[in-house]
């Protein structure tokens, strides 16, 4: 008979304390997996939305966005230099068969009160005149034509001044008063 009692006992539930509490470690898992749903979700849905809305205002939907430049007060200032104009003027050949006559003036950018940078290049005058002739001779008419040209040739000019010929003081910019190319 106790196999009886035990089969009709099975049936029963027991109000005792024996009974699982709901939540736990079992209920932890789902609902942190809701919540990286949720957040997936959110994430597809933003990227969805700033999709939509660049092509609206672009309006072609070619993906391209206009920068509108910054104001003088938000632009780096430029310094403040003082300019050596006493080279003169260059006459010189481009290096292409036939040859273009090249006609430049250049004048250079130093420290503001820098005056043993404008002492140096005074007293140096003759080699620079020297390495500006000879290194206008070796470009041809195209290596001389356009605004990106004159910035490379700019940069390239003050770096062999100041690596080769100056010693003791610096010149921070060339600019080109004239820089003709007669063909």
């Amino acid at each position: 008979m106790a196999d009886e009692e035990d089969l009709l006992d099975d049936g029963v539930e027991d109000d005792g304390g024996s009974s699982k509490k709901k939540g736990g470690a079992g209920g932890f898992l789902p609902s942190l997996l809701k919540w990286v749903a949720i957040g997936i979700g959110a994430i597809i849905l933003i990227v969805v939305v700033v999709v939509i809305t660049m092509n609206i205002m672009n309006k072609n939907g070619n993906g391209t966005v206009s920068v509108v430049p910054a104001s003088s007060e938000y632009t780096g200032k430029r310094e403040d230099l003082d300019w050596y104009q006493s080279i003169g003027s260059i006459q010189t050949q481009t290096v292409d068969n036939p040859p273009a006559s090249i006609i430049v003036e250049v004048v250079f950018g130093y420290k503001t009160d820098d005056k043993a940078a404008s002492t140096e290049i005074t007293k140096r005058q003759i080699q620079i005149k020297n390495f500006l002739r000879q290194y206008f001779s070796s470009k041809s008419k195209s290596e001389l034509k356009g605004v990106r040209n004159e910035e490379k040739l700019s940069m390239e000019i003050r770096n062999s001044i100041n690596d080769d010929i100056l010693q003791n003081s610096k010149i921070r910019d060339v600019l080109f008063l004239q820089l003709n190319v007669v063909e």
